[in-house]
């Protein structure tokens, strides 16, 4: 699962920014699967930047912080996947909560190199 010590998100990879998630959100293309639906959209500047939304309605928060902490570990384990000077918003959907770690990770290597 999630490691000590291993490659980590920087704090500059991730977006933050509400202007930036809804216009990506609203603007972006995306890819959706049972698990994850991923917004990205092309940018001028060569890095690689992530988001992570979860809904409220998705179990508590114990359950969405774990769903959160896979999500950034398997983003860590697969950045040679993702594409160059891209933004992207990974939105996890309410069926992860009853899949193992092993799953939700080919899943999303399946929906990312769609």
């Amino acid at each position: 699962m999630y490691k000590k010590g291993c490659l980590n998100m920087k704090r500059t990879e991730t977006i933050k920014n509400q202007k930036i998630f809804n216009n990506l959100i609203h603007n972006g293309k995306f890819k959706k699967n049972n698990y994850f639906i991923i917004y990205n959209e092309k940018i001028n500047e060569d890095k690689i930047n992530y988001g992570i939304a979860i809904s409220n309605k998705v179990g508590n928060a114990v359950t969405r912080n774990k769903l959160k902490r896979q999500t950034r570990s398997i983003i860590d384990n697969n950045r040679n996947l993702f594409k160059n000077k891209h933004n992207y918003i990974i939105m996890i959907r309410k069926a992860c909560t009853s899949v193992k770690y092993d799953d939700l990770e080919s899943a999303f290597i399946e929906l990312i190199e769609k």
